[in-house]
């Protein structure tokens, strides 16, 4: 089991650490739906040093990231951030991930814990015949993620740079909390808003320190991923290893808007013909009509029990008070007021397709 750089600071604060992707990681410190409250209202910070970092630099390294990724990198400039994916040759997703062009001719690809060494070997099958220039920064890196309405006002007092001015998905190489040079991005996974800051591992306990000081009087709160899981899916953003992994079709999770077909990327004709085609099923958002909580791997039901469908992501909204979901559903149950039916225990609980994001600030 790794530690983060924080391990021994979460421990000390007395979250309830449990394994995550290889990681001993903060699951909660005060409870889920009070952490959540936090992010949604004021801010808190998590600690998600997990998370693996790339550097794709030199001449070929635009070649290399526009094969393996299915996003245009080619319309990134210096200080702006990407979402994309890396598609497998067989229809699904080896990984999602966000890159960021650090210089002319230098990225940076962030990935996910879990997926960090077959990414990794993945992406460097590729680059055998391009030639660019890759290192693995994750065990060197440390990333907190400082989320909430009153980030920029809470934080404004550690950077010289005027937060308030990176806009979504850009970022900064700036100074932060007496430390020079590490990234201050605008992007995060809460719907929130918020900055995510990269530092090295020698930095990062002077930055959440500094960072759980500036905040203080805002109300700021560490935070554990059983929060970032309930934020998260009331955006309906997808996680990886629930949503989508490596058989499900990236069309039908819905990122047909990061699927750029102007170029050549790793089964990208599989992929245009699947599209010329059209989706068969669906990833879906639903709300439960009756109290209940859907969870991960409960079936979904058509009208006569017949199962149509699987829940991916589920959980009890603490912002809605109500039982939202992802699922895959066959395309005729996608339409928004579709009425699906979740299997929960032995009741089938009546659910309705809604449009996403479920949370709506």
């Amino acid at each position: 089991m790794k530690n983060t750089a924080l391990t021994q600071v979460h421990e000390s604060l007395g979250a309830k650490m449990v394994p995550f992707a290889g990681y001993n990681m903060p699951v909660s410190y005060e409870g889920v739906n009070m952490e959540h409250e936090t992010v949604r209202k004021a801010l808190g910070v998590f600690d998600v040093s997990h998370m693996g970092e790339f550097l794709i630099k030199g001449p070929k390294a635009l070649e290399l990231i526009q094969k393996v990724s299915s996003n245009d990198a080619s319309k990134l400039t210096i200080g702006k951030a990407q979402y994309s994916y890396l598609p497998n040759e067989t229809g699904g997703i080896v990984d999602d991930l966000i890159i960021y062009q650090i210089k002319e001719d230098t990225y940076l690809l962030v990935v996910n814990a879990s997926n960090i060494d077959k990414d990794w070997a993945h992406i460097s099958n590729y680059n055998e015949t391009i030639g660019a220039e890759m290192r693995n920064i994750s065990e060197d890196y440390s990333l907190l993620a400082i989320q909430g309405p009153k980030a920029v006002e809470a934080m404004q007092s550690l950077s010289s740079h005027d937060l308030a001015n990176i806009k979504f998905y850009n970022f900064i190489v700036g100074d932060f909390a007496g430390i020079e040079h590490v990234i201050i991005s605008a992007t995060g996974y809460t719907g929130s808003g918020g900055f995510e800051i990269y530092c090295k591992n020698t930095e990062v306990e002077q930055v959440w320190n500094k960072v759980l000081e500036a905040g203080s009087s805002y109300g700021i709160k560490p935070i554990g991923l059983a929060a970032r899981d309930t934020l998260r899916l009331e955006m309906g953003y997808c996680l990886y290893g629930n949503d989508i992994d490596d058989t499900t079709s990236p069309l039908e999770a819905g990122l047909g808007w990061v699927t750029k077909f102007t170029k050549d990327f790793v089964n990208s004709e599989a992929l245009a013909k699947e599209k010329a085609r059209g989706a068969e099923r669906k990833l879906v958002a639903f709300e439960l009509d009756e109290r209940g909580i859907p969870r991960q791997g409960y079936d979904i039901v058509d009208g006569q029990g017949k199962k149509i469908g699987v829940v991916t992501s589920g959980t009890m909204s603490p912002s809605l008070a109500k039982g939202i979901g992802l699922g895959y559903v066959p395309k005729i149950f996608s339409e928004l007021g579709s009425k699906i039916n979740i299997q929960v225990r032995k009741n089938a609980l009546p659910a309705t397709v809604v449009k996403l994001p479920f949370y709506k600030s």
